[in-house]
């Protein structure tokens, strides 16, 4: 099995097979069935694993925490791979062990897996999330290029099912091209929308200050809800992030999303995904080491909440 943090047969920081008590871990989903563009999805989780060798010892320059010792790496999900039905219908019960047992972060994958992921969840906790988005796109159609279900339709499907909170539902860097009805249909439902327009030059903390505050006001106002974070390759400009399905020029740098991920890292996440890396249209391995970075930021984010035992 290959490994989040290194691929060689050393060791070298492996992450191994979670155990029970693994707080946290990482699963592949290998799924790229909905993708109406480029393909090529199913071979990130692989990828994003490979890119994950530069990481080192895995210690955050801004966190100062590494996750080795308390994260493992589960592998890919062996799954369908032709029918969007039949993916849906396998993934509960090997989703919810998962959940119900570490702190997960998913590999994508196209961004049709984020509707299961929410349902599992929804059920998990028993109420509706809150999300986080960072996207090129609205992902809020109807139906999907003549499908009732797919990488364009999960946000409207989560809204509909009632898997999250409508007022706690940020998208971030948002640009496609699309009719408003569907551009603004987040913000229309009482969400909160800033697009990558809203945000050029803005990169460092006092600067995205305004942004970073709108998250945690409106969560506050709801309670500090449980937490969700799909994080959509496409969000980052091509410049940064050429292999993708639906690349779009004027997205968001590295730079601004990590920011973004480390200051909100102490809200209460209970798990993220990373999706529509795609290999066979990368350069210089560019989007899966972005990909790479942002999961490990974010997973040390998490690390450095949790109470350290014995001062390590």
């Amino acid at each position: 099995m290959t490994t989040f943090a290194y691929l060689s047969q050393t060791g070298f920081l492996a992450a191994p097979a979670p155990a029970a008590d693994t707080p946290f871990a990482v699963a592949g989903i290998a799924w790229d069935g909905s993708t109406t563009n480029r393909p090529g999805a199913r071979m990130a989780p692989r990828a994003i694993r490979q890119a994950s060798q530069m990481l080192c010892d895995g210690t955050h320059p801004h966190f100062d925490v590494s996750p080795l010792g308390q994260l493992g790496d589960a592998g890919d999900l062996p799954l369908p791979n032709t029918s969007l039905e039949r993916l849906r219908a396998a993934l509960p019960a090997q989703v919810d062990p998962l959940i119900r047992a570490h702190h997960m972060a998913w590999l994508g994958g196209d961004h049709s897996i984020t509707l299961p992921l929410l349902q599992a969840y929804r059920t998990w906790l028993g109420r509706p999330l809150a999300v986080i988005h960072f996207d090129a796109h609205c992902d809020t159609w109807d139906s999907h290029f003549g499908e009732a279900s797919g990488h364009g339709t999960w946000v409207y499907e989560a809204m509909q099912q009632g898997l999250v909170l409508d007022a706690c539902f940020t998208q971030i860097g948002i640009r496609s091209a699309g009719e408003r009805a569907a551009r603004e249909y987040v913000a229309d439902r009482g969400g909160q929308i800033f697009t990558a327009r809203s945000l050029r030059g803005l990169e460092s903390p006092s600067q995205l200050a305004p942004v970073l505050q709108a998250v945690r006001q409106r969560l506050a106002e709801h309670g500090n809800p449980p937490v969700y974070l799909s994080l959509d390759i496409d969000c980052l400009d091509p410049a940064f992030a050429p292999g993708t399905g639906t690349p779009e020029p004027g997205g968001l740098s590295t730079s601004q999303v990590l920011t973004i991920l480390e200051e909100l890292a102490d809200l209460p996440f209970v798990g993220m995904d990373c999706v529509e890396v795609s290999p066979p249209y990368d350069h210089a391995e560019l989007s899966s080491q972005a990909a790479a970075h942002f999961v490990w930021t974010y997973l040390c984010g998490q690390v450095a909440k949790r109470p350290r035992v014995g001062g390590v």
